[in-house]
């Protein structure tokens, strides 16, 4: 897979690579995994995406299995023991909001039927066919980022500005963002 062209951000590292070439920017319309990455997306506000990739298996682990159900009723015994997990970032914020948006996370299920019939109805159920040229130069935010924040943010969610809103729509594939020569940007 070394021959093949991937996108520059992710080039080094094979973590990275592997996280790149089977996982970011594939359409998801899967609730339990779009937790996931709306977990870890808050999680990486103000840090790299490798660290939090490097930690991928912590959180796991720490969070159930990011299962949303189990966390939205976290009592404040388990709050205490993820604050003491350094396998994980230890942002008490993060890790209550994380709590928090669980449960808006059931609401939102509740009302729409699916978070993922919520989410994608931003675009219109369809990913949006970026072609970009070189990744230092996509955009952080776009006005369905921002209105997607916004909306989450009324909804009561923490941790969800329109640049961690657009990195979590990039990761699930409601945005394709794969540099145009990458191998990637076709197959996705």
């Amino acid at each position: 897979m070394s021959d093949k062209k991937r996108c520059g951000w992710c080039m080094g590292d094979p973590l990275y690579e592997a996280y790149h070439d089977e996982e970011w920017g594939v359409p998801v319309y899967d609730d339990a995994t779009i937790f996931e990455f709306l977990v870890l997306e808050t999680f990486q506000a103000g840090l790299s995406w490798i660290t939090i990739l490097r930690k991928r298996e912590n959180f796991r682990k720490a969070f159930d299995d990011f299962n949303y159900k189990k966390i939205a009723n976290y009592s404040e015994e388990k709050i205490q023991e993820l604050l003491q997990d350094a396998g994980i970032i230890r942002n008490k914020l993060k890790v209550r909001s994380t709590v928090t948006n669980a449960q808006l996370f059931i609401k939102i299920q509740e009302e729409f039927g699916s978070f993922s019939n919520y989410i994608w109805g931003f675009v219109d159920g369809n990913p949006i066919q970026n072609a970009v040229v070189d990744y230092k130069k996509a955009p952080p935010t776009t006005p369905i980022s921002d209105a997607l924040s916004k909306d989450l943010k009324k909804r009561g969610f923490k941790f969800v500005g329109s640049t961690v809103i657009y990195a979590h729509m990039q990761a699930t594939g409601m945005i394709n963002d794969h540099e145009v020569d990458c191998f990637r940007y076709n197959e996705v």
